[in-house]
């Protein structure tokens, strides 16, 4: 069972790197504005912390469906995104 703090402690470094991609004017891969994509983003992160921290574990399905969206319109040169999700992930085991 993951402990709550470091599970808290990644979705909450997941939301920190998020906000400062809105902040910096982020463009996705293609050269459009990431700023959709972001908030979607946001929105899932908070709401599967919510779940997470209570059950303990990490939606499998959820984990693997965001990775594969994130990585379609992130920037090559700004995979921290998908980094925070991988931190997030060694906080707490997939179900």
């Amino acid at each position: 069972m993951a402990k709550p703090a470091d599970l808290e402690s990644a979705f909450n470094t997941a939301l920190t790197l998020v906000q400062r991609s809105v902040a910096s004017g982020m463009k996705t891969s293609d050269g459009s504005s990431a700023l959709a994509h972001l908030e979607k983003l946001e929105e899932e992160l908070r709401a599967q912390r919510a779940k997470a921290l209570e059950r303990g574990s990490l939606d499998r399905e959820w984990f693997q469906r965001t990775v594969r969206w994130i990585v379609e319109w992130v920037p090559d040169d700004e995979l921290t995104l998908v980094a925070a999700l991988g931190q997030i992930v060694r906080a707490a085991p997939l179900k």
